[in-house]
């Protein structure tokens, strides 16, 4: 069974760091691009970051660009974002996701909370 197990998440400070863990199993993880999405109260759903699994391409949305990093490690069938100088507008849940033509797989979300 495909399995995405998703940690990290937590209360912090604004200005503070955490990062972000998505562990996979069930499926070849280094033949998947890797994504992180997250919906705050209220709110649609929104990519945050993106990597690809072919050239390791990334992306980042303006809000989290030059804070956030996305990274894998394929060894450990792991991926992470993460996020530095957090803001109380970073508040929301956070989605791991995997990629490779039409196949797209979730993780739970974890909750991610800045206090100001």
């Amino acid at each position: 069974d495909v399995q995405l197990q998703a940690s990290g998440g937590g209360l912090v400070q604004a200005g503070g760091s955490l990062r972000l863990s998505c562990t996979a199993s069930g499926f070849r993880f280094e033949d998947y691009s890797i994504g992180w999405f997250r919906q705050a109260p209220g709110k649609e759903r929104e990519g945050v970051s993106c990597a690809s699994s072919s050239d390791g391409s990334t992306f980042y949305s303006d809000s989290v660009k030059g804070r956030f990093t996305i990274s894998r490690d394929n060894a450990k069938r792991t991926m992470y974002l993460q996020m530095n100088n957090l803001k109380p507008e970073d508040t929301a849940l956070y989605y791991c996701n995997v990629r490779r033509g039409w196949e797209s797989y979730w993780g739970p979300g974890t909750l991610v909370t800045v206090s100001s």
